[in-house]
């Protein structure tokens, strides 16, 4: 969700290869497995301690995001749901209202 953002912000450039559809797909695994060794390879961090705090601010972001994206899916779903649970109901009723 954010390999591209992350790049850019750690001074990695590899993930931008993300933005090619369909090998993005394996991509983002390959960012997953040797980002943080891509990250402190080119990032200028005093220490590792640094590197770290850096990384785990990511990981808060990164989750925060993914809990509120599927918040969202299932929001939708849950709309999706309603609506045609109305359109069935109305369906049933040979479309009369009834209230």
């Amino acid at each position: 969700m954010f390999n591209v953002y992350w790049g850019l912000g750690n001074k990695s450039y590899l993930p931008l290869l993300c933005l090619i559809p369909f090998f993005n797909v394996i991509w983002i695994f390959v960012c997953g497995i040797k980002g943080n060794e891509w990250a402190w390879v080119n990032g200028d961090y005093p220490d590792v301690a640094t590197f770290q705090a850096v990384q785990k601010t990511w990981n808060r972001a990164g989750l925060f995001a993914f809990i509120l994206a599927t918040i969202g899916i299932l929001l939708v779903i849950l709309m999706y749901i309603f609506i045609f649970a109305a359109i069935f109901v109305n369906f049933q009723n040979d479309g009369r209202t009834t209230y």
